[in-house]
């Protein structure tokens, strides 16, 4: 009763300190879709474009105790895997420790890099350009998606995708009259030549989808250790309930056994005298 007392007592407190960075974080979610969303509506969000090298980034968490959030985004990410076939298999890009243990059980030798302890880095776009311009450094890739827990409630949220094309992917749709041939009619003024401007583009917007992205699934995982904290405290409860009544049951059984010995012997010595 005194240990399940303690971690009631625990999960509790971690209950709090989640709403209270949960506040914090939603804040900065809503205010990073200010970046992204120009973006969509420039380029539009094109999951089923064709390209031959797919890198699928999954973003997790570093910490447990936050229901299934981790588990959603991997077994995600390996359906988009799956539907990523194309002559080269697709790699992962990994943000997260818990990503990184899920997905090297069964696809170790399909990741390609792997980013930990992002929960110890301020969630800012400084920090989060900088992780971004080292995937773009070491990372080839025509299509990226990227894989996160769109935050919609406390107890609610939903496995998204981002698909962000290469620079090259973007120019040859624009020119073929694919799926970004609105590009086309768009001038470019100044001195730098289209190659230029898609290359910054392209780079730009990863960054912004990124950066909203860890947002929103840290308000997901914040959300998800409410509930799983919330759950845990509930369950204490209930079972510090049962315990209770079974301690009561118990002592009031030695109880009653030793009152009945106490008149079983006095009837005996009775008897005897």
């Amino acid at each position: 009763m005194k240990s399940v007392k303690s971690i009631q007592k625990i999960t509790k407190a971690m209950k709090m300190v989640a709403a209270s960075k949960l506040r914090g974080v939603q804040v900065k979610a809503e205010n990073s879709r200010g970046f992204w969303q120009p973006f969509v509506a420039l380029l539009g969000d094109h999951p089923d474009i064709e390209s031959k090298k797919n890198v699928i980034l999954t973003i997790s968490s570093d910490r447990g105790l936050c229901g299934g959030i981790n588990s959603t985004s991997v077994k995600f990410s390996k359906a988009m895997f799956t539907l990523s076939a194309s002559e080269e298999p697709a790699k992962y890009v990994i943000l997260g420790e818990k990503g990184k243990v899920q997905l090297q059980r069964d696809s170790k030798k399909n990741i390609q890099m792997v980013v930990t302890d992002i929960q110890k880095m301020p969630i800012n776009f400084t920090q989060i350009s900088m992780i971004a311009d080292e995937i773009l450094k070491n990372v080839e890739f025509d299509t990226i998606k990227i894989i996160y827990n769109k935050f919609g409630s406390v107890v609610s949220f939903l496995p998204s995708v981002a698909t962000i094309p290469s620079p090259e992917v973007i120019a040859r749709e624009s020119e073929a009259g694919g799926k970004l041939e609105q590009l086309e009619s768009y001038e470019i003024e100044g001195g730098d030549s289209k190659a230029e401007v898609l290359q910054n583009l392209s780079e730009f917007q990863f960054a912004a989808m990124l950066f909203n992205a860890s947002l929103e699934n840290a308000c997901s995982e914040q959300g998800a250790r409410m509930s799983a904290m919330d759950s845990s405290t509930r369950n204490a409860s209930e079972m510090l309930e049962k315990l209770t009544l079974k301690y009561n049951r118990s002592r009031q059984a030695s109880i009653t056994t030793e009152l009945i010995e106490i008149i079983s012997g006095a009837a005996a010595l009775e008897a005897a005298s």
